[in-house]
């Protein structure tokens, strides 16, 4: 299938390797509006590059298009793609609210085109093996689930690109930017969130219109109860940490190590599993550095986008799939807003 990027910043990169190692997906065409970024990326990558949004959406034979603008700018892109009849793919967030996130699915089910919202950390094996567990029961009762992202981010990293840190193109800090990864996970585990009760502070940068330290608090409609800390001041950063726990089981997944897998009833796989997982990250995860990632989750997301348009089905992550984290921060905003708890049926 042909594909396009929209943004050539850093994300961009992660995109276009993952197609680069996909038999049959082809990257035809890249969009930014800094013409010099294009094109210096349509020549890394053998694709046109073009500076307007509409002459790129001409392009011929292009059928998918992948947003990775900054994070307010994904409504337009997507929408317009979308009207443009192509498949649209999301960089994370989905966008900056739900209200806007709301008007993608909205395009691009009215023009009945397939989208999906990035989420590549739920392709991992250990993350998917620990979700197959969750699903079969395995933790009992699950009682609490936690989501740490505990990293790092110098003070450039917020002082140069001109959009990180701002509330109108970045829709908030630690939380949206960094820690949405973990918040997916836990809500894909632990089920929906009913309400939530945050904290939050800019402690470490200056000069940001955002939270850089978060906790919340969160109550999930099947009565679990969890936290989440967000965070881009903790020196030297630390791998995001996902604990799962319930009245038989209990489970801790670091990026993609799982550290701890135990529960009462102990399957004959289990000591495989913790083998199999026990150092199977070899990234950073990004706990200091927003480079130090892996493609190989973008890819197998790719390949179930792929799989989904040419089988006529849902992709594992759909819009309604990818709002679900954004739903849960934006309460969490508006927590710490009032100082109260918040129902997420409220937003």
């Amino acid at each position: 299938m042909k594909f396009g990027i929209i943004g050539t910043g850093l994300i961009a990169e992660f995109h276009a390797r993952a197609l680069s190692e996909i038999k049959g997906a082809e990257l035809e065409a890249c969009m930014d509006v800094n013409s010099e970024r294009a094109a210096g990326f349509g020549a890394k990558y053998h694709c046109t590059s073009y500076n307007s949004i509409e002459h790129f959406l001409k392009h011929p034979s292009l059928e998918i298009v992948t947003v990775c603008t900054p994070s307010g700018l994904h409504r337009d892109m997507a929408v317009a793609a979308a009207h443009a009849g192509k498949h649209v793919i999301v960089e994370k967030p989905l966008e900056i609210s739900t209200e806007r996130c709301q008007q993608i699915i909205d395009a691009c089910k009215k023009n009945n085109v397939v989208l999906s919202g990035i989420f590549p950390s739920r392709f991992f094996s250990a993350a998917s093996t620990v979700k197959k567990a969750v699903d079969a029961g395995r933790f009992g009762k699950l009682t609490m689930g936690t989501a740490s992202v505990k990293w790092w981010r110098e003070q450039s990293y917020y002082s140069t690109g001109g959009w990180k840190g701002t509330r109108s193109l970045d829709g908030g800090g630690a939380l949206i930017n960094q820690s949405i990864h973990a918040i997916d996970l836990l809500l894909w585990y632990m089920g929906d969130a009913e309400e939530v009760y945050a904290c939050m502070d800019t402690s470490a940068h200056s000069g940001i219109e955002v939270e850089d330290n978060a906790v919340v608090a969160v109550r999930f409609k099947n009565g679990a109860i969890g936290t989440i800390h967000g965070s881009t001041s903790v020196w030297p950063g630390f791998l995001k940490r996902l604990e799962i726990s319930g009245t038989a089981g209990s489970a801790i997944l670091e990026e993609e190590n799982l550290t701890f897998w135990k529960f009462k009833e102990e399957n004959p796989d289990d000591e495989y599993v913790r083998k199999q997982f026990a150092g199977a990250t070899h990234t950073g995860g990004g706990a200091s550095d927003p480079a130090a990632i892996s493609h190989h989750g973008h890819k197998l997301q790719f390949l179930d986008i792929i799989d989904a348009i040419q089988n006529n089905r849902e992709p594992l992550i759909d819009g309604e799939e990818a709002m679900k984290a954004v739903r849960l921060i934006e309460a969490a905003y508006r927590s710490a807003e009032l100082d109260k708890p918040v129902s997420l049926g409220e937003m």
